[in-house]
């Protein structure tokens, strides 16, 4: 006798949940992109204690469909242009499905050779179509936080080796531009390295790092008796997605002997594209670099992938086996517990298997330029209108633009634009100034929603 759902039962739901499912994507555009809710509403609505004896299951899709959807914000909306916008497509869907089906922890070879192999093959397979050579080693954690912070976990590592056992480091330094994501200073946190040591490169005009300023930071440090250890060079910043220059970044951390990470979390799989290759020039000389294929990937949230030319290191910062999980040795069974904090592991490369052989090369390539081509299109008409600036380049598939003028008209009109819930938007501040972000990333994202978008801007200008 099984405690768990028959298969019956399973199967009935499960077409229903299916079902739910292809309805929500087809229609999705007749739901909020924000919902119309206020703080601690839903946490009223539900019971303040869990129920003693089991429900029936379609009281719990009633109860999602009626409480839960209403209050999700729906990143996987073809009109969520905040932050980075983000796509679970039709087959990472249900290869996330099947992934919770097998329920396998990939911590070792041999608690799941396929986790373990096919997390090998896809990120091969990412790796060739980005162009980056054969030397980098692939694994995939959850995040492009955790992933930066296990990079400079081996940088810090290959510089100071004592530290992890003894602990107590003090006076390493490292550097990223000031525009470099949060996740950086928070991984330097976690690590010891303290946060006044992160110290920030100023940026030229088009908000990209200044390798002279870097090479003098360096030198200045240096001089001070301090010890440079990393640098972090972005390939898709989040505020506006600029581009370092890698390859003069490169030079100078080679020539100080400093570990190089590259954040292309954002903007890494635009290197698929042959046209957009120049931008990442230098990049597979870096130590490591991270892009996560649920942003610009249409992989299901959440897969960020780390590769690194010194897996060695990585894996010196990190391994420590225990008696319970000692296996026999052979060279190609690789451990991915050795390679991180975490033990166990979802069998997250599924999904982007599922992805990446669906859509193939030539899908993606060609999802992507059209999304580039869409930013240059939104671009253009907010050019052409007298009220309105860009206010940064368009790199990529973001738009930061802003209504001429004060901040708090642009504040507000962004605020009203998403109460709509047609629409959502995020912010920066460029030069001092209050700029609208507009990103581009959906699977499902057209040229009419774009032009619904601006529409709506337009009709929420302050003055008329």
């Amino acid at each position: 006798m099984t405690h768990d759902m028959p298969p019956d039962e399973f199967r009935r739901f499960g077409y229903e949940a299916i079902d739910w499912i292809a309805g929500f994507l087809a229609n999705i555009r007749d739901y909020r992109v924000l919902p119309d809710v206020q703080p601690g509403a839903l946490t009223d609505a539900l019971p303040c204690s869990g129920p003693e004896h089991g429900e029936p299951m379609e009281e719990l899709l009633r109860d999602f469909r009626d409480q839960i959807v209403p209050a999700t914000t729906i990143w996987n909306h073809p009109r969520f242009f905040a932050y980075f916008s983000i796509s679970a497509s039709g087959p990472g869907i249900l290869g996330e499905l099947l992934t919770a089906a097998l329920d396998v922890n990939g911590m070792l070879w041999k608690s799941s050779p396929a986790a373990t192999e096919l997390e090998q093959v896809a990120l091969g397979w990412l790796r060739q179509w980005t162009g980056l050579p054969d030397d980098f080693f692939g694994i995939i954690y959850d995040t492009a936080s955790v992933s930066s912070m296990h990079a400079i976990a081996a940088a810090r590592e290959l510089m100071f080796p004592e530290v992890r056992e003894n602990g107590g480091l003090t006076g390493a330094v490292m550097y990223c531009s000031e525009h470099a994501h949060s996740s950086i200073d928070k991984g330097a946190i976690a690590l010891g390295i303290g946060h006044k040591n992160v110290r920030k490169v100023p940026v030229d005009a088009e908000f990209r790092m200044l390798p002279g300023e870097l090479d003098r930071m360096i030198g200045e440090d240096r001089a001070a008796g301090r010890k440079p250890f990393c640098v972090v060079a972005t390939t898709g910043t989040t505020s506006t997605t600029s581009v370092d220059p890698v390859a003069a970044i490169v030079d100078i951390a080679e020539r100080h002997g400093l570990w190089l990470h590259v954040d292309a979390a954002y903007g890494g799989p635009a290197a698929i594209l042959p046209e957009m290759r120049p931008l990442f020039a230098g990049w597979e000389r870096a130590d490591s670099i991270v892009m996560n294929p649920h942003k610009w990937l249409f992989t299901p949230t959440d897969i960020s992938v780390l590769y690194t030319r010194r897996a060695d290191v990585l894996r010196r910062a990190f391994s420590l086996v225990p008696e319970y999980l000692k296996t026999a040795g052979d060279p190609r069974a690789v451990n991915l517990m050795d390679y991180g904090v975490q033990l166990g592991r979802r069998f997250r490369a599924l999904k982007l298997w599922f992805v990446l052989r669906y859509f193939g090369r030539e899908g993606i390539t060609s999802i992507l330029r059209d999304h580039i081509a869409m930013a240059r299109e939104f671009a253009g008409w907010v050019r052409s209108d007298e009220r309105f600036e860009v206010v940064a380049p368009v790199t990529f598939s973001l738009v930061c633009f802003r209504m001429r003028g004060p901040d708090e008209p642009n504040r507000a009109m962004m605020e009203a634009v998403n109460a709509t819930g047609q629409v959502f938007l995020s912010h920066t501040v460029l030069n001092g100034r209050f700029a609208l972000r507009l990103a581009i990333g959906n699977i499902q994202t057209t040229r009419d929603d774009l032009r619904v978008t601006w529409d709506l801007v337009k009709a929420c200008y302050p003055h008329g």
